[in-house]
């Protein structure tokens, strides 16, 4: 069932943006990332291909483990099987980040099938990046929408130079908001039994 105000306020988008250039499963995540942003730039900022929703959409099916950066992702998503390792770092070399530790526990628990969502350290995806290469990890999806000034839009553009299933954007905009919602229309999409066959 569709609150009201959230009925409304995709149609508030509809006038505001044109999304016909993207099939329907790529206009249902970027549309759900402008709804919890109202931030119109990620119509032309997003990067995501049909595959990438695909594979989300199957991993939720699966019920795969979906494994967040920190806290506040975890809590935006729509479901209570996702999982943050952060309380389980007891220490953080001065060389890493308490996130990026996160992540390589988390890949030694799910080294295989799982959905990933950065929505805050650029240092976790640089985690899964360097986990991916060493073969040790291998998500089915990693939507990276990490924030700030400092590594995120490097951290984006070097997660779709790999050969893996991405959701991302293009700036270094992001955050545990738009991360979390892009996994919730993901969340939506399987809910609603639509088809992954390729």
């Amino acid at each position: 069932m569709v609150h009201p105000i959230e009925k409304k306020s995709y149609q508030i988008l509809d006038q505001l943006v044109d999304l016909s250039n993207f099939s329907p499963l790529q206009k249902a995540v970027i549309a759900r990332v402008i709804h919890a942003s109202a931030d119109l730039d990620y119509a032309s900022e997003m990067i995501l291909s049909d595959l990438s929703v695909q594979n989300g959409i199957r991993a939720i099916q699966n019920n795969s483990a979906i494994i967040t950066d920190v806290e506040m992702v975890k809590a935006g998503i729509s479901t209570t099987e996702a999982k943050c390792f952060l309380s389980k770092v007891k220490a953080c070399p001065p060389n890493t980040t308490r996130s990026a530790l996160g992540i390589k526990l988390a890949a030694q628990e799910f080294p295989n099938g799982a959905l990933v969502v950065i929505g805050n350290a650029p240092t976790a995806v640089f985690e899964v990046i360097e986990l991916i290469e060493k073969g040790l990890f291998n998500p089915s999806l990693v939507i990276g929408m990490p924030v700030g000034f400092v590594g995120a839009a490097e951290s984006k553009q070097a997660l779709r130079q790999l050969d893996i299933a991405s959701i991302t954007n293009t700036s270094s905009k992001g955050g545990s908001a738009v991360a979390a919602a892009a996994t919730n229309a993901i969340i939506r999409l399987a809910q609603e039994e639509v088809s992954v066959d390729i």
